[in-house]
C-alpha cells in the first residue's frame, strides 16, 4: 500500500520541522513485519536474506542474528553487564558492534557471533555504517568519522549540514553507494547525507511508521534502525522496543 506525503506535508512538517531547502522523500510501506518488542534496537544489518542487530541498554545489550519474515531470533551474543551495546557493521565477514561509553568495539565472527578481537576509541559511540572500503561513525554530534576497518583509526572527520546549519543527535546510520542515511535521535527523521560532502540532500520523514507502529509504553521507544537490503533495493526500518518492522522503498529504487 502506497504512503504518500503529498496531501499532509505542511502539517507534517511543522511537526517534524522540517527545513524547505531540502527534499522531503516519499516512501512507499511495502510490508510490515514481526520485530522483538524487548530489542532496543542500536544497530541493523541486513545481509544474505537476514538482518543482524545490535540492541541496547546495560544488561540487556546483544548481537544477534534474526529471520526476517518471522522476526525470530536465531543467534544470539549477550554482552556483559557494563557494556550498553550500540551501532553495527558488516565488514565481509566480520561484524563490528560499537558500545556507547566504554570506548571499544567489538569485532565478531558474523558466522557465529564469537567475539574474534576488540577496537578502542576515545568518546561516545552512537552509529556506524561500511561503504565497502571505510566505516562511518557518528557520536552524538554533528560529526561523522571516517575509520579505516583494519585499524579503526580516524582517517577524517566530516562534519554534517543542512542548509549550511550544524546537525547534531546523528544516531544509527547505514551506507548506501554515495550517502549516509543517518536516523536522528529522538525523532521520526532520517537524513540522506552525501558523503563527499557532509551535507544533507533530503530526508525522510518517519512519522506514520512511527504513528502506526506497535511499541511499549516506554519513553526510549523512539524510531531507530535502517538497513538496507541491495537485492529489492528496499529498506528495512523499525525502532528500540518495536515490534514492527517495516519494508519500505524510497523513488526511483
Amino acid at each position: 500500500m502506497k504512503r504518500s506525503f503529498s496531501t499532509p506535508l505542511l502539517f507534517l512538517c511543522v511537526l517534524a520541522g522540517c527545513d524547505r531547502g531540502v527534499q522531503i522523500e516519499d516512501y512507499q510501506i511495502l510490508r510490515t513485519l514481526p520485530h522483538d518488542p524487548e530489542a532496543y534496537t542500536q544497530g541493523l544489518v541486513f545481509s544474505d536474506g537476514f538482518l543482524f542487530e545490535s540492541t541496547g541498554r546495560n544488561g540487556a545489550s546483544s548481537i544477534r542474528k534474526v529471520e526476517i519474515e518471522s522476526g525470530e531470533v536465531l543467534q544470539i551474543t549477550h554482552l556483559a553487564q557494563e557494556y550498553f551495546g550500540e551501532g553495527l557493521a558488516l565488514v565481509g565477514t566480520e561484524l563490528f558492534q560499537l558500545t556507547w561509553h566504554s570506548g571499544l568495539a567489538f569485532v565478531y565472527d558474523s558466522d557465529s557471533l564469537t567475539l574474534q578481537r576488540t577496537f578502542e576509541y576515545e568518546g561516545e559511540g552512537w552509529g556506524l555504517c561500511y561503504d565497502g572500503e571505510f566505516l562511518f561513525m557518528s557520536d552524538g554530534s554533528n560529526r561523522l568519522v571516517r575509520r579505516d576497518p583494519n585499524t579503526f583509526e580516524v582517517l577524517e572527520e566530516l562534519r554534517v549540514t543542512k542548509g549550511g546549519f550544524s546537525v547534531s543527535q546523528l544516531n544509527e546510520l547505514e551506507c548506501v553507494g554515495g550517502d549516509i542515511f543517518a536516523n536522528v535521535y529522538q525523532t521520526t527523521r532520517i537524513l540522506r547525507i552525501e558523503k563527499s560532502t557532509g551535507s544533507v540532500i533530503s530526508e525522510i520523514d518517519g512519522f506514520l511508521m512511527s504513528s502506526v507502529a506497535r511499541r511499549v509504553p516506554d519513553p526510549g521507544a523512539v524510531m531507530n534502525g535502517i538497513a538496507f537490503n541491495p537485492d529489492r533495493g528496499t529498506f528495512f526500518v523499525t525502532g528500540k522496543l518495536w515490534q514492527d518492522l517495516f519494508e519500505i522503498q524510497l523513488p526511483g529504487r
